[in-house]
């Protein structure tokens, strides 16, 4: 059983640093999620932020192997497709009030300097506070889009709640740029 924070990976018997904050891993969610970027792009950036010695890698299926076995807290990746409840980037504001609560502090005021790893709050405390937020307004907006999704009624309380905050609820599809303006092109907006 291990009881530390790891702060490093092994990849093909070498010892690697890794970012381990937060920040770093919801970063790379956003750029995980970005359409702008293809395939290649993407494993090139994420890994980029999450090894500070990049440049030493010469596995790169073996270090994004690691880094979402760091990023699912050791734990395997369940294969069967589920809905999406949860977009980091969109919900933040909603998710990071609980994890404060549950940690007793206000977790964005803690520093973290990338370019010499150091301080901030590791991922596995931040997704341990994550698992423990309870009954709150997050919980709430994930409960909805968990019925939504398998097609289960709402009851009267949350039919209104959803009506008035669609916005937050509703998981928004992310275009590209030539798609945005193509979109604004058939509605006549912009």
């Amino acid at each position: 059983m291990g009881y530390g924070l790891p702060t490093s990976v092994e990849i093909n018997g070498m010892e690697f640093p890794i970012r381990y904050d937060f920040r770093v891993i919801l970063d790379i969610f956003e750029a995980l999620n970005d359409p702008e970027l293809d395939d290649q792009e993407r494993s090139f950036v994420v890994l980029h932020m999450f090894y500070p010695d990049f440049e030493r890698l010469t596995d790169y299926n073996t270090a994004i192997h690691e880094m979402f076995r760091f990023i699912n807290m050791d734990q395997k990746e369940e294969q069967k497709k589920q809905p999406k409840l949860v977009d980091w980037e969109q919900d933040f504001p909603y998710i990071i009030a609980p994890i404060n609560r549950v940690l007793g502090y206000e977790t964005r005021s803690v520093s973290y300097d990338p370019d010499t790893n150091t301080g901030g709050v590791h991922w596995w405390t931040f997704l341990s506070a994550y698992t423990e937020i309870g009954d709150c307004l997050f919980a709430q907006i994930v409960g909805i889009r968990s019925k939504k999704a398998k097609g289960k009624r709402l009851d009267k309380s949350e039919q209104e709640f959803y009506r008035k905050n669609k916005s937050i609820v509703d998981i928004k599809t992310r275009y590209t740029d030539s798609e945005n303006e193509l979109l604004k092109m058939w509605t006549g907006r912009g």
